[in-house]
């Protein structure tokens, strides 16, 4: 195998580990993402929460970026009269951004 082909595959692998890395840590700040907005709807139901982590973390399949979690989150705080505004759901999210990328990058 040329060396050309060699890196080429390692080029490969690498693009696959960090897509891997960036969607593990999308999940895990949505995972942050709907804790905290299950505390705001005062959901304290363990299973409750567990469905609405898995329902945040479906919302973010539907487009590319985090404006499809936003809609879901703000229109289930409207739902159930929760006056947080999207700006504080933005700030959240990059907070727990940060956070979720800290975590994955602990465990590897």
């Amino acid at each position: 195998m040329s060396s050309f082909d060699e890196r080429e595959k390692g080029e490969e692998a690498k693009f696959a580990h960090d897509a891997s890395l960036r969607f593990k840590a999308e999940a895990r700040r949505n995972k942050h993402l709907a804790h905290w907005a299950s505390a705001q709807m005062g959901v304290e139901n363990a299973d409750e929460i567990a469905n609405y982590v898995a329902e945040v973390i479906a919302a973010d399949m539907v487009e590319g970026g985090h404006g499809d979690v936003v809609r879901k989150i703000m229109a289930d705080f409207e739902a159930k009269g929760v006056s947080v505004d999207a700006n504080a759901v933005e700030a959240k999210i990059a907070e727990f951004d940060i956070q979720a990328r800290r975590e994955i990058l602990a465990e590897i």
